[in-house]
């Protein structure tokens, strides 16, 4: 009696190689675009804080642009801050969206906003 052993054979196929391998890639490419604008967003943000030690809506505005022209920020300018007080407190927020185009009509959107501690 002769008994055969089958191996089994385990891997991935060429097709499905390049199936991953191209998901990996837009993966690769969309988050190439998304960690500079979430970089951005983290120095608008230290930004706002710097800003709320302002007691006027202008010395803030004026403490927001310097901040924005030294980190190189062209998200948003002082105009697009909203400026308001809670309980004796400055309160900076703020609110935008970037836009990226990925394939023909499709585009990514991403909303960010955010306020001062």
């Amino acid at each position: 009696m002769t008994s055969s052993f089958k191996s089994s054979q385990r891997g991935l196929t060429l097709i499905s190689l390049l199936f991953v391998g191209g998901v990996v890639a837009v993966a690769g490419v969309i988050t190439a675009q998304v960690v500079p604008t979430v970089i951005e967003y983290q120095t608008i943000l230290k930004a706002a804080n710097k800003a709320k030690e302002g007691n006027t809506v202008h010395e803030v505005r004026n403490i927001f642009d310097r901040a924005a022209s030294i980190d190189n920020i062209s998200s948003i300018t002082a105009k697009d801050l909203e400026v308001t007080k809670e309980n004796d407190k400055v309160v900076v927020s703020f609110a935008y969206q970037r836009e990226f185009r990925l394939v023909g009509p499709a585009f990514l959107t991403i909303k960010y906003s955010g306020q001062s501690n």
